[in-house]
């Protein structure tokens, strides 16, 4: 169903942390936005179609005032609003916004050390655009920041602080399909395996909570109302968004899962684990029952490397990109 492509070249390898990469076709280019983290840096990539021409960037991670030593960025994601698109990168210091290009910063937002228990790894983790012009971003200590976004300028404020969380935010997304009414459009989980559903808005709803479930939650997609969430034990599950209610659950890598994706105008579905797999998903509903489905489209083994990023390369989810821990360039592929 997929072959392989020409690779991308990084100029530094990939960090083995949750959703290390990030896909960002704009409309209308031929061009594609690749980054991946590494230590203090982030690498950027712009990649014609063929994969012939590419143009190379490097961010660092910043922070205010004088550091004496860089922090390390925990992940990073452009978040495309009706208005703009951002580059977002969190960090053990702080949350960091640029243009989509990683020209300009436009915007720094300090942790506040206080807020966590001694002894507690202070960091950002989790980045989802939500509801037109909010950016969501999760802390170590589980707040979620929700910051509001203009549409042009600097003048970015938080607008409201989510508390339903009590371990570190792994991984936060927003409704890529067309949710039912009441069924929400953000999800938050963390590393005790808890997910919150919630309503954005003026003031955001919680909605639902899916209780942990002794395992990590390292990532979660939301399409269609319904809840896609990877775990530490090799599991997919698949949730009612507006219920909680379980509805399917599927043993799909023999080790961690370090990565979700959602085409959405298709609803497939991309998994990647530590266990060198990406495996291709279709996700729907009966008709008649409004059951859930999954069916398992294909498989890919990217041999010798412990996937840490996957993301579709377009909507439909006919071309998809992988990278892995210590590996200095990106695999794509594309349908066959």
């Amino acid at each position: 169903m997929y072959r392989k492509e020409k690779s991308i070249q990084l100029k530094s390898s990939s960090a083995a942390l949750y959703n290390n990469l990030s896909v960002l076709r704009p409309p209308g280019r031929q061009l594609a936005c690749f980054s991946a983290v590494h230590g203090p840096s982030l690498s950027l990539v712009s990649a014609t179609a063929d994969g012939l021409g590419f143009c190379h960037r490097q961010l660092q991670a910043r922070e205010g005032g004088m550091a004496v030593s860089p922090s390390f960025l925990t992940q990073a994601a452009w978040c495309v609003l009706p208005s703009r698109v951002l580059l977002v990168l969190t960090s053990q210091k702080g949350i960091q916004m640029y243009e989509s290009d990683g020209s300009i910063m436009v915007y720094w937002h300090a942790l506040d050390i206080i807020e966590h228990r001694p002894a507690q790894a202070v960091f950002a983790r989790g980045i989802a655009a939500a509801g037109g012009r909010f950016i969501c971003v999760g802390t170590s200590s589980g707040l979620v920041l929700v910051f509001d976004i203009p549409p042009k300028g600097t003048n970015i404020t938080v607008s409201e602080v989510l508390e339903q969380h009590r371990d570190a935010i792994t991984d936060i997304a927003a409704e890529l399909g067309q949710a039912a009414d009441g069924a929400g459009d953000l999800v938050t989980a963390d590393d005790a395996g808890t997910l919150c559903v919630w309503s954005t808005g003026e003031e955001f709803t919680l909605l639902s909570k899916i209780p942990a479930s002794g395992c990590t939650c390292s990532s979660v997609k939301l399409w269609n109302g319904i809840v896609a969430a990877g775990y530490g034990n090799g599991q997919i599950r698949l949730y009612e968004a507006a219920t909680g209610l379980l509805r399917a659950e599927v043993n799909a890598h023999a080790r961690w899962i370090y990565a979700l994706d959602l085409a959405p105008q298709t609803g497939k579905l991309l998994s990647g684990a530590e266990d060198s797999f990406v495996h291709v998903w279709k996700l729907s509903r009966n008709p008649d029952t409004e059951d859930v489905e999954i069916e398992h489209c294909h498989a890919e083994c990217v041999t010798d490397t412990q996937v840490c990023g996957a993301r579709f390369c377009d909507p439909e989810g006919n071309s998809f990109a992988v990278t892995g821990y210590d590996l200095s360039e990106i695999f794509r592929y594309g349908r066959a």
